[in-house]
């Protein structure tokens, strides 16, 4: 049970880190896209020597500048949240967050922000090979910090490659590779950074074809579209194959998210996947969670018992035969039991901290001895976080949320592959002036590529509540016991700070954009 919890003193913390994030969010994925295909146009440049395309990347470069600078400004009051907000996370996971966090300031960051001044200052300066080098360099330093960025928070929702040490209360890392390539991380990453990738492409490409909407610039528009177009399609190509691994590896590891974004309450054999659907509230509870039913739905029969298990009549879990169990599926442990078993290691822990207190030392050493048994370590203490729910249906997040935003990124992802095919449609066969409709179509998804780069981090983070680290702890013990009231004035200071810092960029950005190319 959670004791002594100032629920509003969690709220207002998730809200601000949420908004830390979701701001930081914004600018991330572009740095991520755009560098590569910067250095894929300065490429060109080099080989062919031609001054149109050294006009073309710098164009370019400066829209990446302007991002690049506010997107670190973001990055590093997130960080900051975890020490200020999180103490008790910060605590529990010991080295292992904070490892890969650290690689990807020395290293990642270090190379991305060495090279970026040449990058930008030293086109008359260094050689034509090194300044490229250097491009390439501050793409491939961006990629590598969010790597260890992603390896972090995939360690959050997939704990592997540690032990637990009952001296300090914390996890600590015992294999480095198992965290680097845990399945999680391997898949977010890939993810994550081809939707970045395609993110920019859309960016280019709308930019563009606004250029030949008012018939400027019309040689370096075309060469963008050029570029973006094939880098796009390719990357949303790996956005949908690495969303469907992402999703068989959620079904095996988080099964109450992957069944909240599909909106499934009762498990069936033949399930099928959800296309398009509308939910609705049904007036019934499971425990304190409303239950919502779809007012309508249009599925595919049987696809989802093919892309989770590889066979139109396995069975898929539903919410409640993850919480309650389910004959169907006899490995599913309701979650009376994990609760039960994390109840029981939080007592053995408890134990633990007397005998230390009293000086029983042969009771440390065999309470000691049990915690680092795997026997204590497979059957209780990796349900531990669960001993903190009130209730076995804590474990549903928000249905509503988790399934809209699933939904809408599936969507707007193949409704990209629509907007690259016919974008070099046009472009091969030299008619993009005239479809205007389609220019104005381009110009009109860059902000719906913003909007399913977010909902895929909403969907990843409210996706997995409660939990902070899955099944280890949840969100309401990891806050930092502050007084709510620092925590809703720091909320209203950055709210504000970012809101400001996000209306200059884009002002910022527009202007540069329609001065276009320096000549």
């Amino acid at each position: 049970m959670i004791e002594n919890v100032d629920l509003s003193l969690v709220d207002w913390s998730r809200a601000q880190f949420a908004l830390t994030a979701m701001y930081h969010w914004i600018f991330v994925p572009l740095t991520l896209g755009l560098s590569f295909i910067i250095a894929i146009t300065e490429t060109i440049y080099v080989r062919t020597d031609r001054p149109e395309w050294k006009r073309l990347t710098r164009f370019w470069m400066t829209l990446f500048g302007i991002n690049f600078a506010i997107g670190v400004a973001t990055g590093i009051i997130l960080e900051f949240e975890f020490g200020t907000n999180w103490s008790n996370y910060s605590w529990f996971v010991g080295d292992i967050f904070g490892a890969p966090l650290a690689i990807e300031g020395i290293l990642a960051f270090f190379l991305e922000s060495t090279f970026v001044a040449v990058m930008f200052f030293g086109w008359n300066k260094v050689s034509k090979k090194f300044h490229l080098a250097s491009t390439w360099l501050v793409a491939i330093g961006a990629n590598l910090s969010a790597l260890w960025i992603l390896v972090a928070n995939a360690w959050m929702q997939n704990p592997v490659g540690m032990t637990f040490n009952p001296e300090t209360a914390r996890n600590e890392m015992t294999d480095f590779w198992a965290v680097l390539f845990n399945p999680v991380a391997v898949e977010k990453f890939l993810h994550t950074i081809t939707s970045g990738f395609l993110l920019a492409s859309v960016f280019v490409l709308g930019i563009s074809c606004w250029f030949l909407l008012k018939n400027r610039e019309v040689w370096l528009a075309k060469r963008s579209i050029l570029v973006a177009g094939i880098f796009g399609l390719l990357s949303v190509l790996s956005v949908v194959f690495t969303g469907d691994s992402s999703a068989r590896t959620l079904a095996e590891l988080q099964p109450v998210k992957f069944a909240a974004f599909e909106g499934n309450y009762d498990g069936k054999h033949n399930a099928g996947l959800t296309v398009v659907g509308v939910l609705k509230d049904t007036g019934e509870k499971l425990g304190n969670k409303k239950i919502n039913d779809f007012l309508f739905r249009i599925e595919i029969p049987g696809f989802l018992s093919v892309m989770t298990k590889g066979d139109r009549d396995a069975y898929v879990p539903g919410l409640k035969d993850l919480i309650y169990g389910t004959p169907d599926d006899p490995e599913i442990m309701p979650v009376t039991v994990k609760m039960e078993r994390g109840k029981l290691a939080k007592d053995i822990l408890d134990d633990y901290k007397r005998a230390r207190m009293m000086n029983d030392r042969e009771q440390v050493q065999n309470i000691m001895q049990f915690m680092r048994s795997e026997r204590f370590i497979e059957e209780n203490f990796r349900y531990f976080g669960y001993a903190f729910l009130n209730s076995p249906e804590d474990v549903i997040p928000d249905v509503r949320i988790a399934f809209y935003t699933f939904h809408l990124m599936v969507l707007l992802g193949f409704m990209f592959i629509l907007i690259f095919v016919l974008a070099l449609f046009f472009l091969f066969n030299d008619s993009l002036m005239k479809n205007r409709w389609f220019l104005r179509i381009a110009v009109v998804t860059i902000p719906l590529a913003y909007i399913a780069s977010e909902s895929g981090w909403v969907l990843a983070e409210m996706g997995r509540q409660p939990w902070i680290i899955q099944d280890l702890m949840p969100v309401t013990v990891a806050a930092t016991k502050i007084s709510p009231g620092s925590v809703i004035t720091t909320f209203i200071l950055f709210a504000a700070l970012f809101t400001v810092l996000l209306v200059a960029e884009v002002s910022i950005m527009i202007r540069q954009i329609k001065s276009g190319p320096i000549h």
